[in-house]
């Protein structure tokens, strides 16, 4: 009976009174959240029952407590959505910029073909538009994360474009069946009708390809991830952590004390154990998207690339029409020769009629403005991915800021838990292992969270992905758009991409390998926090609090 007396004289606020204080400030307090005020004490009562809060003398019930546990566990769960969702706003920012960037290079280098070869090949060009018109939508459908091959596209193209550039240029006498124009397109590789312009230009459309297909999707990955993650519960364990952090000061008369600083953050190193093992994964991501998003200007640039398209085509025809009787006298040789029409005409008459092959002739200007828009593209959103870098772990001591728990000056005057007092324990590191002694939220370590565990597998997956973009290597995506798609996310993820922008694709984690920790360790925290602006989170944690 002595220690229990002790405790209590030791946790009884400050200004003892041998009279029962009101409790007309909890009341208000109480009443302005919303809850009726039926059972609310008129002044203090022991607080034995109590099952969070001190067991000091108390203006809450056994009920309130439970009221405001729960309403500590929805403000705080609401407060990871929201801020969960401020971060995916800022990545699906730069997901809408770059895509209208990369768009707006593929239609503006489609334009220029059609502008070029409309007045340079005249007819020519318009019988076989087509040709030129599928090359475009096949690279816009890879880009937005389709089924497509890039390097049996462009192969394609060249056979599709030899077949109609010898049928316009082979001598009129000679009837050329669908079969022998097959058989001319099979030479492309081994006759090289375009000279080295195939060769030489299917690795610089294939790297640029590749690495914007692949930025898209990582910006899209990290999105979801945060989406998930700020949609994991609070566990119990946290609920009474955030209770006894945020309202059990109001049931002991000390609603205008702050937290002190380092209870804050072992309380938040506790919740969010779980969210700072992303860090690793999510930081290499980042770092992955820093290095793909600054290959988009190595010489040559992505937009260099793919404005010189059509000035690349253009080579490759000029190249044929000037060895045009070299390369049809190689081709009688591999596919036999045709059979003569029935109706012949002169030979150098219809070569008259024939394009000048000096006509066909380009000359490729950058656009002054063209480089500018690339590096202010690369700056914004590296500028933006650095700044999210760090999140994971920055988290805690940013929720616990000096706008939320008390300051350096005020560490024997804050809210310890039990009363107003210096807080004496010590302050616990990141992640799950790091919290087998945290004093304040109890957690196996042994029991990671799942989802979150799942999310640190898409993470190193994506980062996979994008160190292959870098050297120009083609991934294949499984279409799990089911998976990764869900409201709030606010990306593109279905058929509709094909108008919107690249679909949301990633690879199923079918062998997921989960961290082995040390049994039977309990530690303090299965955190359910998200990634909000952190600006966004003080603001608002700071509001929770100063509203207790």
């Amino acid at each position: 009976r002595g220690f229990v007396g002790l405790i209590l004289i030791a946790s009884t606020p400050d200004n003892t009174s041998s009279k029962a204080r009101s409790c007309s400030d909890v009341r208000q307090f109480y009443s302005g959240k919303g809850f009726t005020l039926n059972g609310v004490p008129q002044t203090e009562i022991s607080g034995e029952h109590l099952r969070i809060c001190p067991q000091g003398y108390t203006c809450c019930t056994s009920a309130m407590e439970e009221t405001l546990s729960n309403l500590s566990r929805r403000e705080f769960e609401g407060l990871v959505r929201e801020a969960g969702r401020s971060l995916q706003a800022s990545l699906n920012a730069q997901y809408r910029s770059f895509d209208t960037y990369f768009t707006d290079l593929l239609n503006s280098s489609e334009r220029s073909l059609q502008e070029s070869f409309l007045a340079k090949l005249s007819s020519l060009y318009s019988k076989n538009a087509h040709v030129f018109q599928d090359l475009y939508a096949d690279l816009r459908r890879y880009y937005r994360g389709a089924a497509v091959n890039l390097e049996e596209t462009l192969n394609d193209f060249w056979a599709r474009l030899l077949e109609r550039l010898f049928k316009a240029s082979a001598l009129p006498q000679y009837t050329l069946t669908d079969d022998y124009l097959e058989c001319v397109a099979k030479q492309t590789e081994t006759l090289r009708p375009f000279g080295d312009v195939p060769r030489d230009l299917k690795p610089k459309v294939t790297r640029a390809l590749v690495a914007a297909r692949s930025f898209v999707q990582g910006l899209t990955v990290s999105g979801e991830v945060i989406r998930k993650v700020s949609q994991v519960p609070l566990s119990p364990e946290c609920t009474r952590a955030m209770m006894k952090l945020v309202y059990c000061p109001h049931c002991r008369g000390l609603a205008s004390v702050k937290p002190c600083a380092n209870y804050c953050r072992n309380v938040m190193k506790g919740c969010l154990a779980n969210q700072a093992d992303l860090d690793t994964e999510w930081q290499n991501l980042i770092d992955t998207m820093l290095q793909v998003a600054s290959s988009f200007s190595s010489d040559p640039s992505v937009d260099v690339v793919i404005y010189s398209i059509p000035l690349r085509i253009s080579d490759a025809i000029l190249y044929m029409q000037e060895n045009t009787e070299v390369f049809t006298s190689k081709v009688f040789q591999a596919c036999g020769t045709p059979k003569v029409a029935g109706t012949q005409s002169s030979g150098s008459e219809e070569r008259k009629k024939r394009v000048n092959p000096a006509s066909t002739a380009m000359e490729y200007k950058p656009s002054p403005t063209a480089g500018v828009r690339l590096e202010m593209q690369i700056s914004d959103v590296s500028s933006k991915l650095r700044e999210m870098q760090q999140y994971w772990v920055q988290l805690p001591a940013a929720l616990c800021s000096s706008k939320v728990a008390a300051g350096a000056a005020s560490d024997d005057k804050c809210w310890n838990g039990m009363t107003k007092a210096r807080y004496l324990l010590e302050v616990m590191g990141d992640g799950l292992a790091s919290q087998i002694n945290n004093p304040e939220v109890d957690i196996d370590i042994t029991k990671p969270d799942m989802t979150i565990r799942q999310q640190i597998m898409q993470l190193k997956i994506m980062t996979n992905r994008l160190r292959n973009a870098l050297n120009g290597n083609d991934v294949d995506f499984q279409d799990t758009s089911d998976d990764v798609s869900g409201s709030g996310s606010g990306m593109c993820t279905g058929e509709s991409c094909a108008r919107n922008g690249p679909r949301v694709i990633v690879p199923k984690a079918d062998s997921t390998r989960y961290y082995n920790h040390p049994e039977n360790k309990k530690v303090k925290g299965t955190g359910t926090q998200t990634h909000p602006s952190i600006l966004l989170l003080l603001l608002s944690l700071a509001t929770l609090l100063r509203r207790r």
